[in-house]
């Protein structure tokens, strides 16, 4: 079993969660039907800018983060020592 996280773009709204299911693409749509009869998916409405004629459903498999993720922050900033701008003495 793998923990899939499925993206489904449709009408013009959103909807991201997980499942867990399979490796096969008939267990991935049977996770994705019980989740959905669940009722428990909060959709997004994505506004006028996205088309509601493209319909779209797509997954990828979870990897497990805390073990591949940094423990700081993406936007931390590291420097050391004094730095000097252009045209200083």
């Amino acid at each position: 079993m793998k923990n899939l996280i499925i993206n489904i773009v449709a009408y013009g709204y959103h909807a991201r969660f997980e499942v867990m299911a399979e490796d096969n693409s008939e267990s991935v749509e049977n996770a994705i039907v019980d989740r959905l009869g669940k009722g428990d998916i909060k959709w997004d409405n994505l506004g006028e800018m996205h088309d509601p004629r493209i319909n779209r459903i797509t997954y990828e498999e979870v990897i497990d983060g805390d073990a591949t993720t940094s423990k700081r922050s993406v936007h931390e900033e590291k420097g050391s020592g004094s730095r000097m701008g252009a045209g200083t003495s």
